[in-house]
């Protein structure tokens, strides 16, 4: 086992559950937290991971080096909810964050980190960091910033090794909206921004912890939105006579959510309507038919992941956020397995044969990242008209 010393006083520092610290430089919130330890390989895109409601309970180690030079905008939050409960609680960097330079930036990381209660640190090798949860799976561990630089490591030890963990968590109520609303604002465009649409084609988002882009691509493609809370009952949603229902992305483990989902998922896939899954959405979706999902040792966090899609044969790169993934091996004869992870062969996509049911694992709206699954909402569309 070795600690990892910075080469002058640390003011935070990462206590794996094994006893293993990694020192350095603390920025943003000073406190402690506890959460699961992963790696994104994203190279852009900071403040809309660490806005992504699927990380809540999570300590996000970036392997792209540099971190926060652009700054933040209030316009690249990911969270539909304000709660605190729809973040990472932690960030690793391995450089320090150098003051912001970009138009679009309205505060620096440091401030950013403050006013979200997320805790940084920065001067960490992170290569090694990374290789330890590729070699080892995602530990629990405890991220602290102390600008004395006193550090209780044995009591954050403990406190890695005491904590539950994401097997069993149900954390969707926690971080989506409590109480429903209409969204009308589509994506980002040059020259304007965001603008807003009307439409007619109503659909309703089931709100595990979705991500603005999500609502705003679902606009771009001419439909109109109403989210819900994550426990709204089936009855609750075909009440607002839907033309379809969306299964959004959210944390935690599908299994531990799908206690009150999978009963009102039942329903509305035997109302017939058209049904589109999303990360957790899509896991629930295979819980729902009969299938079995599986936690994943590192899982598969970034915005560069190769993905087929067998309904056409074209690989497409992909944003993915997820620690569990759906058991292929348990799909019924009536589900057709629709794409595929070409980094593991594990589950990306399923759909209801002779049905506008359907659902992928990676993340279509591709904030941040690639745009090469925005088909997969014109898709949804046309099944809804």
């Amino acid at each position: 086992m070795t600690d990892y010393q910075p080469t002058q006083k640390a003011t935070a520092a990462l206590v794996l559950a094994n006893g293993q610290v990694f020192y350095g430089t603390g920025i943003g919130h000073i406190g402690s937290a506890v959460g699961e330890v992963c790696f994104n390989t994203a190279m852009t895109g900071y403040q809309e991971i660490l806005t992504d409601p699927s990380y809540a309970a999570q300590i996000v180690c970036f392997t792209f080096p540099h971190v926060g030079n652009t700054g933040t905008s209030i316009e690249d939050e990911e969270a539909s909810s304000a709660r605190a409960e729809t973040a990472a609680v932690g960030a690793i960097f391995r450089a320090a964050v150098t003051p912001a330079s970009n138009w679009r930036s309205d505060a620096e990381l440091g401030d950013w980190l403050v006013d979200r209660k997320i805790i940084g640190l920065s001067g960490v090798d992170t290569r090694a960091l990374t290789a330890f949860i590729r070699d080892n799976g995602m530990p629990n561990g405890v991220i602290a910033h102390a600008p004395d630089g006193v550090f209780d490591i044995p009591a954050f030890t403990q406190k890695a090794q005491d904590w539950a963990g994401l097997l069993g968590a149900d954390l969707a109520k926690n971080v989506g909206s409590q109480e429903a609303f209409d969204w009308t604002q589509a994506r980002w465009e040059l020259p304007g921004g965001y603008s807003d649409i009307v439409n007619a084609k109503r659909v309703v988002m089931i709100d595990y912890g979705v991500k603005r882009n999500i609502l705003r691509n679902l606009v771009s493609c001419g439909l109109a939105v109403t989210v819900v809370p994550a426990t709204a009952s089936a009855d609750d949603i075909l009440a607002l006579k839907p033309d379809g229902v969306v299964l959004s992305n959210g944390p935690g483990d599908p299994e531990a959510t799908g206690v009150y989902a999978i009963p009102t998922i039942q329903k509305l896939i035997a109302a017939d309507l058209p049904l589109l899954g999303i990360c957790l959405g899509h896991q629930m979706l295979a819980l729902a038919l009969g299938a079995k999902t599986v936690k994943m040792d590192q899982g598969h966090h970034g915005a560069n992941h190769p993905v087929k899609d067998h309904t056409t044969e074209k690989v497409e790169i992909v944003s993915m956020n997820h620690g569990f993934a759906v058991d292929s091996q348990t799909l019924p004869d009536t589900v057709e397995e629709t794409h595929v992870s070409l980094f593991d062969g594990t589950n990306c996509g399923i759909r209801i044969k002779g049905k506008p049911v359907f659902s992928v694992q990676h993340h279509p709206e591709a904030s941040p990242g690639p745009q090469d699954s925005f088909y997969l909402f014109e898709r949804f569309a046309d099944a809804v008209g």
